[in-house]
């Protein structure tokens, strides 16, 4: 327990120097603390590896912006796959640095690329995690400069990479009621599968009480 303190403790602050502020604080450093919350919304009794790795989805995301990539859809998946290659490199130098087990920085790592997607159930809490905290802090600010047809394929998009335990979560959260009209939309276009159905705890709330906010295709 001492040793992931530590560990959350320097990716907190390495988090805390983003200029992009949330509520009036770096906006990746919220977003670590509060997939970290959904994971354990989760599971209860979720590995180091699987909290750091949340803790870190997006460790030091704003130094490489998406407007240094092509704009568009390839532009964008390029950006995203190589974002999450360079935050499992710097979590494991991060993590080299205070002490953290060989063995648990190669995990972390690995459900940080999102290694067996669809098949690996740690993984899978992992992507439920980062869409909910998706959700959490940016479904508004997405809303506001997308127009509607986007908006609406984004959140199916969203809600097609969780488990039913995340959708459930998902579903549990308060949002605009413009912003759910968005959501409505995208559950009534058809049905959104679940690529994983993996046992995890029954959640009940959602740990931040603030309305949601939208996600990015």
């Amino acid at each position: 327990m001492e040793e992931l303190a530590t560990a959350f403790g320097a990716i907190d602050a390495a988090n805390a120097a983003d200029p992009t502020l949330f509520e009036g604080e770096p906006l990746a450093l919220v977003q670590g603390r509060l997939a970290d919350r959904w994971v354990l919304q989760l599971d209860p009794e979720a590995t180091d590896p699987l909290r750091l790795a949340a803790r870190a989805h997006h460790l030091r995301r704003w130094v490489v912006p998406r407007s240094s990539y092509p704009e568009g859809r390839p532009g964008y998946l390029r950006w995203r796959r190589d974002q999450k290659i360079r935050h499992a490199k710097e979590l494991a130098v991060l993590l080299a640095e205070v002490g953290v087990a060989e063995s648990t920085i190669d995990r972390a790592c690995e459900i940080v690329v999102k290694t067996a997607l669809g098949i690996d159930s740690e993984v899978q809490r992992f992507e439920d995690a980062v869409c909910l905290t998706f959700l959490d802090t940016q479904l508004i600010s997405t809303a506001a400069r997308l127009e509607r047809q986007h908006m609406v394929a984004v959140i199916g998009k969203t809600l097609a990479k969780m488990s039913d335990e995340g959708k459930a979560l998902a579903l549990t959260m308060t949002f605009p009621d413009d912003v759910t009209e968005l959501v409505v939309a995208a559950l009534a276009a058809g049905p959104v599968s679940s690529p994983v159905a993996s046992p995890v705890a029954s959640p009940v709330s959602s740990p931040v009480s603030s309305p949601v906010s939208g996600a990015e295709a």
